[in-house]
């Protein structure tokens, strides 16, 4: 009679357990994800300010065009590897948020 309630408390902590370190897996990764936007966000208004400032100081159309097309292309790439670094940051939350189920999935499928 004792050893199913036993049980139901044992699969209820851990439960509880594997709850803990999700939330604490999700907070880190989602502080990472953030200090990165932030990160890239700031880069991006440098870089917008100074070009900026480099076409306000052009006294040639051709000068005007080749300052922003560098502006373009760097901002391109800064935009494919910034999408790279996220993806990455994204696949982690998830795969660490989920990881401590695995194994109470494993336990509740088994009992």
């Amino acid at each position: 009679m004792l050893q199913p309630f036993a049980q139901i408390q044992k699969f209820g902590q851990d439960n509880l357990d594997a709850t803990m370190k999700a939330l604490g897996a999700f907070s880190s990764n989602s502080q990472a994800i953030a200090t990165e936007t932030t990160e890239f966000a700031r880069k991006s208004f440098e870089q917008t300010s100074a070009t900026v400032e480099k076409l306000l100081g052009v006294q040639t159309l051709d000068k005007a065009v080749e300052i922003q097309t560098a502006f373009v292309k760097s901002a391109y790439e800064s935009f494919v590897s910034q999408s790279t670094k996220m993806g990455a940051l994204y696949s982690a939350l998830a795969t660490e948020t989920v990881k401590p189920y695995e194994g109470l999935l494993k336990k509740a499928t088994a009992a």
